[in-house]
């Protein structure tokens, strides 16, 4: 017991002094995790601690993470996908196996070991891709959805690798390990368990088909009524504990029919996006998805081996950045076969061009099976740790080099604008979206810019007036005729992004009217500072929508409801722009003292004032009565 408390002790601090301190310096939780386990390898090595076995154990992470992508997809969405998932996701293992067992060839390995070699290296990292990517909220971009796309291939690829390797096997390698591995079973440990173990081919393909479809028969008729059931107790932790038994018991079937726990409980997620508990779940799964992944990436860092790594630190690099290089050529050119434009390419190509997770296990394999000797899988497993932890890197690259090249200089040319009215909506998400068709609606004639072509294309199909580009290029904006317009729309969805467009707008334009999103209340007080004053918050009006709809479900009457809403409104506003006078975009809100005196002010008798307030339109209305 105070050996696993010791060992949960030295992650858990590992993890929390070290991701704060990537986070500060804009180095990603990621890199940060995997920072902390290369900091704690010579602890866990002194207290003789089986780092592989903890990784082993992690790798649950993944496969609760791609649970919860899986109830972000509709099937329906999921079958639109199809194309991209063959296409892209076929092409890039092919190819990327292809190059890896060429190169592995010209260095002399044989045929056999350069074709399982290519397979393990092809595949790329679920774990450290998906979570950078909704870190860095470019999971909805053309490049995230294509990597989206391909990693999810690769993990429906695994299953075929896995029937391939053993046919490449060298019988002198296999005969090695074969006696190993009847020692080590001598010593206690056993075969694994297995459904399919001794079964023919087509019996083999009737139990995995069998499974899958206990998989969606179970998801679609079955976990409703449980869950019905369970939430009849009123107790959070049974609900919590039966959405872990629900994903431990898909990954422990899919284990058992020898198919990959993580696309099991991928196509679970996908049966459940409907379910009206998805949300529940996914709030219960979540924190445990993020320690498993945290855990992982500090096991990847911590399960270097320095010694095999400086006795061979120039064929270890070049192998690793060689990798890096190839794999992401053979993506730039996919990308641009599937018409990838510009910084989405780039991220596609460099997202993806590291090893994954799957290759430790695919490795473990080879060895096992006698398709790759040891010594050279030792040297592999150190190339996909460290390809592994040099993706922040990329994505950091990314973020500082090739996005603001692509912002100024873009690869697919902005397209030539037409003005069609005085309105330019820049965005056209879930929000600009609906601006748009109001304002048309309305009778007017708008432009549109946003910067997802694969949306775009989709819009024009229905006759709108669309334009690829980003909205925040004066350049773009003064094609889009912002000099003669007298409305601009900010709708875009980053804070930052906003906030700058704004800025340059007023400043540029100043008899231009600009009515802006905001994402929270410190957002309007920014875009407040910079002289904006038509600032519309997000999820402001739902709330307050809400709020009243609570109020007349308690039995008031929708007109009382309705007014006590106002008042609310009138009061909430007010005290914004008192706030907002005194708020300084340069200071922290902790030590802008007015500030903090005059919420302390308006917190001692908010909610009074509006008591009386409502009271007053109360007794106005039983005198009118």
């Amino acid at each position: 017991m105070t050996d696993f408390l010791l060992l949960a002790f030295i992650f858990l601090c590992a993890g929390v002094v070290s991701v704060p301190i990537a986070a500060r310096f804009g180095l990603g939780s990621v890199l940060g995790y995997l920072i902390a386990g290369i900091l704690i390898s010579p602890l866990l090595a002194l207290l003789h601690v089986d780092v592989v076995s903890i990784q082993h154990f992690a790798e649950f992470g993944v496969v609760m993470m791609l649970f919860l992508v899986g109830m972000e997809l509709e099937p329906k969405l999921l079958w639109q996908m199809r194309n991209r998932l063959l296409g892209l996701g076929g092409l890039q293992v092919a190819g990327s196996a292809g190059a890896v067992m060429l190169v592995a060839m010209a260095l002399g390995q044989p045929m056999t070991v350069s074709l399982a070699i290519g397979l393990v290296l092809a595949l790329s990292s679920t774990a450290i891709v998906l979570q950078t990517l909704n870190e860095k909220g470019l999971m909805k971009s053309d490049g995230g959805q294509a990597g989206f796309s391909v990693l999810l291939f690769q993990d429906i690829a695994v299953i075929p690798m896995l029937a391939l390797i053993p046919l490449l096997a060298n019988p002198d390698l296999l005969h090695g390990v074969q006696v190993v591995a009847g020692h080590g079973n001598e010593g206690g440990h056993g075969a694994a368990l297995s459904l399919v173990a001794g079964l023919n081919g087509w019996q083999t393909a009737l139990v995995t088909v069998a499974a899958i479809g206990l998989v969606v028969l179970g998801g679609s008729y079955l976990t409703r009524p449980v869950f019905r059931f369970i939430s009849g107790a009123r107790l959070r932790e049974l609900f919590t504990a039966t959405a872990l038994m629900l994903v431990v018991g898909i990954a422990l079937l899919m284990s058992l029919v020898g198919l990959s726990p993580a696309l099991g409980t991928f196509l679970a997620g996908v049966v459940l996006a409907n379910s009206e508990y998805r949300h529940e779940l996914e709030s219960d799964i979540d924190p445990f998805k993020g320690l498993l992944l945290g855990l992982f990436f500090m096991t990847v860092g911590a399960g270097i081996n320095f010694a095999l790594l400086f006795d061979n630190i120039g064929s270890i690099i070049a192998m690793t950045l060689g990798l890096i290089a190839l794999k992401a050529a053979v993506l730039l050119v996919i990308g641009w076969l599937f018409k990838l434009q510009g910084a989405d390419r780039w991220l596609f190509a460099l997202g993806l061009a590291q090893a994954g997770e799957f290759g430790f296990v695919l490795l473990s394999f080879t060895v096992t099976s006698g398709v790759i000797p040891a010594s050279v899988a030792d040297q592999l497993l150190l190339v996909v740790a460290m390809s592994m932890l040099l993706t922040p890197a990329l994505f950091i690259l990314f973020d500082r080099l090739i996005a603001p090249k692509y912002a100024q200089d873009q690869d697919r040319e902005a397209d030539a604008i037409a003005p069609k009215g005085r309105i330019i909506i820049a965005g056209h998400g879930r929000v600009g979206g609906i601006v748009n068709r109001m304002l048309r609606t309305a009778g007017y004639e708008t432009t549109v810019i946003d910067f997802s072509s694969a949306q775009l294309d989709m819009l024009r199909k229905f006759g709108l007036h669309v334009y690829y580009g980003d909205a925040t290029r004066p350049d773009l904006l003064h094609a889009a005729g912002i000099a003669e317009a007298s409305l601009l729309v900010v709708a875009i969805d980053d804070k930052e992004s906003i906030t700058g467009l704004v800025r340059y707008a007023l400043k540029t334009y100043p008899n231009l009217h600009v009515t802006a999103r905001a994402v929270d209340r410190d957002h309007v007080y920014d875009l407040w500072s910079i002289g904006c004053r038509d600032i519309i918050r997000e999820t402001y009006d739902a709330s307050v929508r809400m709020g009243r709809s609570a109020i007349q479900a308690l039995g008031v009457p929708a007109a009382r409801a309705t007014r006590i809403a106002a008042e609310f409104e009138d009061m909430d506003r007010a005290t914004m722009v008192e706030l907002a006078e005194l708020y300084d975009i340069d200071i922290p809100i902790a030590d802008n003292q007015p500030y903090v005196d005059k919420v302390k002010e308006l917190m001692a008798d908010w909610e009074q004032q509006l008591k009386g307030r409502i009271a007053a339109g109360d007794a106005a209305e039983a005198g009118d009565g």
